[in-house]
């Protein structure tokens, strides 16, 4: 009795052990998913403010009076700065071992060249993309420029479709339509209105935009294909895309600026207001490499189309932009198809009976973004409609 009371307390006592490592183990489970949920959103709120701030500040110093740098010599120094933060991402990986770190790159590019020269096509395109939206940008308002950038949503489908034979949902090809017929409303507007003044040129910016959006779904697209077919990290890649995009840079920059680069230098008309819009596209595309890794594509499409009427009512007060219905309603259709694009695809019957347990939680926290979405754009409506009346109630007044 005594050996079978012992062994009872023994259990009892290894038994108290299990459930208090299992309650530190949930608690530990339960941090962590609340940290995670916490840089989720961060990084989307950061996302919002990066995709507002970058057009907005490229716009204010490219229509500046006085010395205006060479948009060539920026985009070589966003890919410089871009290229030496992954460098240090990749020696932080490597754990500071300076040999390790050597051997790592020489052996991914000079050993694998072949691998690397498969970069050498998306670099040039994102260098052309880059430079594209440098003269969209000085001659689009913000507002019109982020609305009909957002082509590069159907761009990106459709070379999706061609080259990597995905298969979009009915939802996913009505939000298209939408998309496309958003931007149509807004350009209308605008080649009416001819919102364009000084050396502005509003066909030279559409024409610019158009063709970064083209650049952009194939480069995107083709840079995807290449990461699914190797191991390689996309810290790697980027300073794989970066040597091409410095050296491409560096021909267009001697193409277009050579000889007054040579006559006023390099970083002829350089700011801090300047600097500050190097940096912000060069850390952008890492920033969406860290909201990819723990948000997904809804919450994504949330802060870009935050990030449109962000741009619009900043617009409003910081450039005097004009806001008409017909802006209104095409913006607001494009805010509508970049949420309805990046909603989940519906689960077959066949993938529910086989991952029920798993999808129903996931349905439900799924539905419950959908209707935070609904809700923000909801809100979105009311403030552009809030700037619209405004603004009219100033033109009454005045």
């Amino acid at each position: 009795m005594a050996a079978e009371g012992g062994f009872g307390a023994a259990g009892d006592r290894e038994g108290e052990l299990q459930r208090g490592a299992g309650g530190i183990g949930r608690t530990e489970i339960r941090s962590s998913t609340d940290a995670n949920q916490k840089l989720k959103y961060i990084s989307l709120a950061v996302l919002v403010v990066q995709n507002a701030s970058l057009i907005l500040s490229i716009r204010h110093v490219r229509t500046l009076p006085g010395d205006r740098f060479f948009a060539t010599s920026a985009v070589v120094m966003a890919e410089i700065l871009k290229g030496a933060t992954c460098l240090l991402l990749i020696f932080l990986q490597k754990r500071g071992n300076m040999k390790h770190f050597v051997l790592f790159l020489y052996d991914s590019i000079v050993q694998q060249y072949m691998d690397t020269l498969k970069l050498a096509v998306p670099s040039l395109i994102y260098t052309l993309q880059n430079n594209l939206q440098y003269i969209a940008i000085s001659n689009l308002p913000a507002a019109t420029f982020q609305v009909t950038y957002q082509l590069k949503i159907l761009t990106t489908a459709v070379f999706s479709v061609l080259m990597l034979k995905k298969s979009l949902s009915r939802l996913q090809w009505i939000s298209l339509l939408l998309l496309f017929t958003g931007v149509a409303l807004v350009q209308v507007e605008q080649a009416g209105g001819k919102q364009t003044a000084g050396d502005q040129n509003y066909i030279v910016g559409l024409a610019a935009v158009i063709l970064s959006c083209l650049s952009s779904g194939f480069a995107g697209v083709y840079f995807e294909k290449i990461l699914k077919g190797s191991a390689a990290s996309v810290w790697l890649r980027n300073v794989q895309l970066g040597l091409f995009g410095t050296v491409l840079g560096l021909l267009g920059l001697w193409y277009n600026d050579g000889p007054a680069v040579a006559e006023q230098g390099f970083f002829f008309g350089y700011t801090p207001m300047v600097w500050t819009v190097i940096l912000n596209q060069a850390f952008g595309g890492l920033l969406v490499a860290v909201v990819v890794k723990y948000a997904d594509n809804i919450l994504k499409g949330f802060a870009t189309s935050f990030s449109i009427v962000v741009s619009t009512v900043a617009s409003i007060y910081l450039f005097g932009f004009h806001l008409d219905l017909l802006f209104t309603v095409g913006a607001l259709l494009v805010i509508g198809a970049v949420y309805m694009y990046s909603l989940p695809r519906a689960p077959t019957p066949a993938r529910l009976v086989d991952e029920k347990e798993a999808f129903l939680p996931k349905s439900n926290h799924q539905s419950m973004e959908k209707e935070a979405i609904l809700k923000s754009w909801g809100i979105f409506s009311r403030w552009i409609s809030f700037a619209y009346q405004a603004q009219q109630a100033g033109k009454t007044s005045t």
